[in-house]
């Protein structure tokens, strides 16, 4: 029997990863799991464990207010120590490219156990672009032994950084597992449950859904990001815009100032992982500098304006379900606009082919680790 520990600290690791865990967990006879949690972020982590109904087994609680990069760093290695010698696992598994995901594989490195990462081989291109998860990310394949891959552009920069193809699987993105188990859980219970925080929303007008909260972006990123979108409130009264506001006072203030006194801007609370994946079922499309968004809104047929200089999910950029819009104000105004106004080139980006899978990684992964 494989023992597996699980390791991850934030809302979207552990939405990318639950899929997983409950698919290891139903086969009993093939894995001993066990979750730990960083809490590198603690009250949106809990949301989705609550969701998914997933139990840590070790919690190490370690957010703490204005946390820098030093101290996050040299306190989930210092306290992942004591739950690996617990367990003693075969293999851990990391997602993605936070700093919990690097700091999970350093530690198992020093332990001399095998890594799997899991949504494997991103690449922006820029080490400080997104930060810092370019450099995490590329930093976890020099230790994993296991790549799981979302696409075929992920597999081929594994190998073309050198990682033996023995050990590279193309899966598609357990962001999609998520997503459709999330809407079964949902469909599944009292709806109202979920959209009551946006009861607020007119049925008849159009809704566009906005995040930004992307490091790189803070100061004059963000307040062109905000000024793009008060134009597009400002000249189209008839449509509803919600923006999430991520806590972080960089993003807090510019989005505040410029944008909360627009009757047609929603700034409200940072949404639990149902209560977004509702209000993205139910927009028209979406702005974003999220990562887990452009993989998530084409399987639901809604187009993505990415407002970033460059991505590592290329694959939605060149299948047409997204666009790269940057932190340039015209340019997100105008192609969001464009969407508004022009119902061919929506319906174009609207119909394209998802690149990022078909629900089924989790049991890809599972049956490829049952052999190990």
């Amino acid at each position: 029997m494989l023992k597996v520990l699980f390791i991850f600290g934030t809302r979207p690791e552990a939405i990318k990863m639950a899929p997983l865990i409950k698919e290891l967990k139903k086969r009993t006879d093939k894995f001993e799991t066990r979750v730990c949690v960083t809490a590198q972020h603690r009250e949106m982590l809990d949301q989705v464990l609550s969701f998914f109904s997933i139990t840590p087994d070790y919690d190490l609680d370690i957010m703490s207010a204005d946390q820098t990069l030093f101290r996050l760093t040299a306190n989930i290695l210092t306290k992942l120590e004591k739950p690996i010698d617990d367990f003693q696992p075969d293999i851990i598994l990391v997602q993605g490219d936070t700093t919990t995901a690097f700091i999970g594989a350093l530690a198992a490195y020093y332990k001399h156990i095998d890594v799997a990462h899991i949504e494997a081989g991103l690449r922006s291109g820029d080490i400080y672009s997104p930060f810092p998860e370019e450099a995490n990310r590329a930093l976890i394949s020099k230790l994993a032994k296991y790549n799981f891959t979302p696409t075929q552009r992920a597999s081929s920069a594994l190998l073309n950084e050198g990682v033996n193809k023995r050990y590279i699987f193309q899966v598609g993105n357990t962001v999609i597992d998520a997503l459709l188990l999330g809407l079964k859980i949902i469909k599944n219970t009292d709806d109202t449950k979920y959209s009551e925080n946006l009861n607020f929303l007119d049925s008849s007008k159009k809704t566009i859904l906005v995040t930004g909260h992307r490091r790189e972006s803070f100061g004059r990123g963000f307040e062109n990001m905000c000024n793009a979108i008060k134009n597009l409130a400002f000249n189209n009264p008839d449509i509803d815009l919600v923006y999430p506001v991520h806590l972080n006072p960089n993003v807090q203030e510019p989005v505040k100032r410029i944008l909360r006194n627009l009757s047609n801007v929603h700034l409200i609370k940072p949404l639990d992982y149902p209560e977004l994946i509702w209000l993205m079922e139910k927009s028209y499309f979406v702005i974003t500098d999220s990562g887990g968004i452009q993989e998530e809104a084409p399987s639901l047929g809604k187009p993505v304006l990415v407002m970033r200089e460059v991505t590592e999910r290329q694959e939605g950029i060149e299948a047409g379900t997204a666009k790269l819009v940057g932190v340039d104000e015209k340019t997100i105004y105008t192609e969001a606009q464009k969407l508004l106004d022009n119902r061919g080139y929506y319906n174009k980006m609207a119909n394209s082919i998802n690149p990022y899978g078909d629900g089924t990684a989790s049991v890809q992964i599972a049956k490829i680790l049952e052999k190990t």
